[in-house]
């Protein structure tokens, strides 16, 4: 059975920081998020607006799958570095293009040189090959 997780990343910077350190002490919390999304963009903490993704897996493979609707293929961009998965968009609003990015620690043993993005529907799946359990090997003795 597949494991779903929505994930959220703190956003840097946050205009709250007794709420950051609550947060860490006390687990995140709906107000936390509620107001760090509300001040996100003000003033000097303005960054690019981040979207939501959803983590989950299988025995195999690891997944990252984001919604990205009206988003051309061209458009994304996807990219792995110092152990984290890059994922950033654009898209224009009549004569606006806004900018979407997200960053997503890669899972222990996932095989980078592997992984596979598709875009399908408005849809990202990214698929991170999980490393194969080392089976134990038999070996046969030989007599001379």
């Amino acid at each position: 059975m597949n494991r779903i997780i929505r994930y959220s990343q703190p956003i840097n910077g946050s205009l709250f920081p007794l709420f950051s350190a609550r947060r860490a002490c006390a687990g995140y919390d709906a107000a936390d998020r509620v107001l760090e999304s509300a001040f996100a963009d003000f003033g000097a903490f303005a960054s690019e607006p981040r979207f939501p993704v959803d983590l989950y897996e299988d025995k195999e493979n690891a997944y990252v799958r984001a919604a990205l609707p009206g988003v051309a293929r061209d458009d994304i961009n996807v990219e792995i570095a110092n152990g984290q998965l890059s994922l950033s968009a654009s898209r224009k609003n009549g004569e606006e293009t806004v900018k979407f990015s997200r960053s997503v620690a890669l899972p222990e043993g996932a095989q980078a040189d592997k992984v596979n993005a598709t875009y399908e529907n408005g849809m990202l799946t990214v698929t991170l090959p999980k490393q194969p359990e080392v089976q134990p090997r038999k070996i046969n003795l030989s007599v001379n």
